[in-house]
């Protein structure tokens, strides 16, 4: 596959509803979708930082430098064989995960249309639809909170995950627990604690939480396994897990119980399916973590969710549920059973890039030429 052209675009699409976490409030999603040109096909792929460097180190701004200055040298003009070919040349990176895996995903688009083969089916996936878990952020109230859980068990969301933080955490726990006794709920902190609140984490313990994910900071694998030891809740392990060889390190020491996988966050794909292996060796279940991405990045997730590891309900909604306007067509959407279908040849599923949306909300564009 000649890359004979990239295009590099910033996008910008409001929230349908404002998205707060621990560590700062969404309005617009800020986005790069890369287009790579190849013998006549052209490849999409998603970047899924934010617009600053609040989850991980990275950014839009700096991925966009990444993918231009020196992504785009290593491949511009050159035949890629396919994703393996393309993570070798550009091995001399270091770190820039999510600038990476965003030109991955457009190479595994390549494939797919040069092989004719579903995304599904390039990476052995097993399952042909998918659990889906709502992941509801930190309201204005308890009371708004609730409401929110009530209308999305309504919708038959298999599994409620809320955003907690610090004085946004154990009562509000106990308040849903007590509305809803008997929902699979799991709690997101984001890095936003540490061992000083071992207290808090046992005291979770009596609300019975499918897992706590990622509690303690990215870099604390060793606190992680301290916390996993003192408490009865499985942890999820999320930012602390961007390799193949992080998971192993953090399974052998019993940091965790559960793992969390976005593709972006380790590189892409590639890796991805590396650590969904390690784990599943290993006995521990994964699910595919979203980073509210828009219809291209979403997409991809559907299908790396087909891996046969990927057991429990994963953060890939419907589009509608962040956005009024999506960059697929259709749109993606879920089942009256809160599940996805995966498209492979079988079913005839099919996603196709809106080229018109992608304009509309276009703000600026890089071309790069061989």
């Amino acid at each position: 596959m000649k890359i004979e052209r990239i295009d590099i675009i910033r996008v910008n699409n409001p929230f349908a509803h404002p998205f707060q976490t621990s560590f700062t409030k969404f309005t617009v999603r800020d986005a790069l979708i890369v287009k790579l040109y190849s013998e006549g096909i052209v490849g999409y792929g998603e970047c899924k930082a934010f617009f600053a460097p609040l989850y991980n180190p990275e950014d839009n701004g700096t991925c966009l430098h990444i993918i231009k200055n020196m992504i785009a040298p290593a491949i511009i003009g050159k035949d890629i064989a396919d994703p393996d070919d393309y993570l070798s040349r550009v091995a001399f990176i270091r770190g820039n995960k999510l600038a990476i895996a965003a030109v991955e995903n457009a190479i595994w688009d390549l494939k797919m249309q040069r092989d004719q083969k579903s995304l599904k089916t390039l990476l052995g996936g097993t399952q042909s639809e998918i659990k889906v878990g709502v992941s509801l952020g930190i309201e204005p109230t308890v009371t708004d909170l609730l409401k929110k859980i009530e209308k999305y068990l309504a919708e038959g969301y298999h599994r409620t995950k809320i955003k907690i933080k610090p004085g946004w955490d154990l009562e509000v726990v106990k308040a849903v627990r007590k509305h809803f006794p008997d929902i699979v709920m799991t709690i997101d902190a984001n890095s936003a604690y540490s061992l000083d609140d071992i207290d808090l984490f046992k005291a979770m313990d009596e609300y019975h939480l499918a897992y706590i994910e990622q509690p303690l900071g990215e870099d604390d694998i060793i606190d992680h396994a301290v916390l996993q030891k003192a408490i009865q809740t499985p942890i999820c392990l999320d930012e602390s897990i961007i390799s193949a060889e992080d998971a192993r390190k953090a399974i052998s020491i019993n940091a965790c119980g559960i793992i969390n996988i976005k593709s972006s966050r380790c590189g892409g794909i590639t890796e991805a399916i590396k650590i969904h292996d390690v784990c599943m060796a290993n006995g521990i279940p994964v699910w595919c973590g979203g980073m509210t991405e828009l219809g291209i990045g979403r997409v991809q997730n559907i299908s790396l969710a087909s891996l046969p590891n990927f057991t429990l309900a994963h953060d890939i909604a419907a589009s509608n549920r962040y956005f009024h306007e999506d960059i697929t067509i259709p749109y993606v959407n879920i089942t009256k059973d809160c599940t996805l279908i995966v498209p492979d040849e079988q079913n005839g599923i099919h996603y196709d890039v809106d080229e018109a949306a992608i304009e509309r909300m276009m703000v600026a564009i890089e071309v790069i030429k061989a």
